[in-house]
């Protein structure tokens, strides 16, 4: 019996690093729903298995809920494998200045506690890149995640919670 618990484990973790490690949808990642839908019932404690796999090779699973400051129902979070720490010798494949317009960006709103106007963000870009850029900019990184728009403002999006170390962004750009 305990050897049928572990090969149904194992199978259970092989169907869960397949739905996270092999992208199906528009956002990288699985919602906890899909996750108990394939895996079962017990999908934190497979998730936390799996974890302690690929640890050893620098990468962990997150959970990031649509709101940051809510924990919300782990059916409704979302799922994704990120490093574990970040390398410095990785390249993104963003130019020097979509990088820098990415992080004055992300810096802005954390000044302004996680919400900023749209306009205000493009004015303070403005200043130092060329507007149809920062527009573009703006758009492409709602599009990838990194930021989220509602009606009145920009806020952090899911993106950046999961790739972005806001602490170290905010050390840099305060130490420069």
């Amino acid at each position: 019996m305990d050897q049928e618990e572990a090969a149904r484990t194992e199978r259970k973790v092989k169907k869960a690093a397949q739905l996270l490690f092999f992208r199906r949808h528009n956002q990288p990642g699985v919602k906890g729903w899909e996750l108990k839908k394939a895996v079962g019932d017990d999908y934190l404690e497979i998730i936390e298995v799996l974890n302690s796999i690929i640890r050893r090779l620098g990468l962990e699973v997150q959970r990031l809920g649509d709101d940051p400051e809510k924990e919300g129902k782990p059916d409704n979070d979302r799922f994704v494998v990120v490093l574990k720490e970040q390398l410095t010798e990785k390249a993104s494949g963003l130019r020097i200045d979509e990088v820098a317009i990415l992080s004055a960006t992300l810096a802005y709103i954390i000044s302004k506690q996680g919400r900023a106007s749209r306009k205000s963000v493009e004015d303070f870009l403005a200043d130092k890149f060329p507007r149809r850029r920062v527009n573009s900019a703006l758009d492409r990184y709602i599009r990838q995640g990194y930021l989220n728009e509602d009606e009145k403002s920009l806020f952090i999006g899911w993106r950046t919670r999961a790739e972005v170390d806001s602490k170290t962004l905010m050390e840099l750009i305060l130490g420069s």
